[in-house]
């Protein structure tokens, strides 16, 4: 499928899905975020995939927020349903996806931008990244999940300090927060993240999916992550890659996955 706003390539089990709007410096509007939910799903049923890349255009951002133009005019009714498709249709989407998806920020990563690469299950950043929440400075507040996963990656008083002050952290702060899982040089950010992916494509696609249920569960409003964790513990044991898994260490030998 051909996207006007997006790029995608797949090679080694892997797609590296690129944000292509460089003169917007990557901004989310309705069409991009529209496309962004068509790739995500085709890309969740493609057996040759098996982990996503998610990135941005250019060396200046990896995406610098949402379009402001498309909102600025709503009243409270439109401005929930903006809200609410949003996370039906993209960032909920990339959370849940069974497959692992691997944000690769450089440059900007603001407003939307940063809940998107938060919404993703890795957070892979350059140096010269620029990461930041700054809706309060437009009388909204972040509305693509932002005030929650935020909090839960880097605790409710830096979570209410990056809002409240709208103001943007560094790579290196970023990285101190635990709102990124590693550091690289610019030139170096696309590597690393093909590194990583790698590393989760030697291991069972099956047991990734239920450990990302799993982890997501402990995160969710009324439901029990440990319960979750046991279901999905027990589902293990009924799969091929569990059979794979056992006869491999067994054999001394290295598993043979099948996606």
């Amino acid at each position: 499928m051909s996207y006007k706003n997006l790029v995608l390539e797949v090679a080694d089990q892997q797609a590296v899905l690129t944000i292509n709007r460089p003169q917007q410096l990557n901004a989310l509007n309705r069409e991009t975020i529209e496309e962004l939910n068509h790739a995500f799903k085709e890309l969740e049923k493609t057996p040759e995939v098996r982990v996503i890349i998610l990135t941005g255009s250019g060396e200046k951002a990896f995406v610098a927020g949402a379009d402001i133009k498309e909102f600025a005019d709503f009243n409270v009714q439109e401005g929930t349903e903006l809200a609410a498709r949003g996370h039906e249709i993209l960032f909920d989407l990339v959370e849940n996806l069974n497959k692992p998806v691997i944000a690769a920020v450089n440059g900007f990563a603001l407003g939307g931008g940063l809940e998107l690469a938060m919404a993703a299950h890795v957070r892979i950043a350059s140096t010269n990244a620029r990461m930041g929440l700054p809706e309060t400075g437009l009388g909204v507040i972040p509305g693509y999940g932002g005030t929650q996963r935020l909090a839960n990656l880097v605790g409710k008083g830096r979570a209410l300090e990056m809002i409240c002050t709208a103001e943007m952290v560094k790579a290196d702060r970023a990285y101190e927060m635990g709102l990124v899982n590693q550091l690289t040089e610019p030139e170096d950010l696309m590597e690393a993240c093909k590194a990583m992916a790698a590393r989760m494509i030697k291991n069972s696609p099956q047991a990734i999916q239920s450990a990302i249920r799993s982890v997501n569960a402990g995160f969710k409003t009324g439901i029990d992550g440990f319960k979750v964790e046991i279901e999905e513990f027990g589902k293990c044991f009924g799969t091929d890659d569990f059979k794979e898994g056992t006869r491999a260490f067994l054999e001394k030998r290295k598993a043979n996955f099948k996606a």
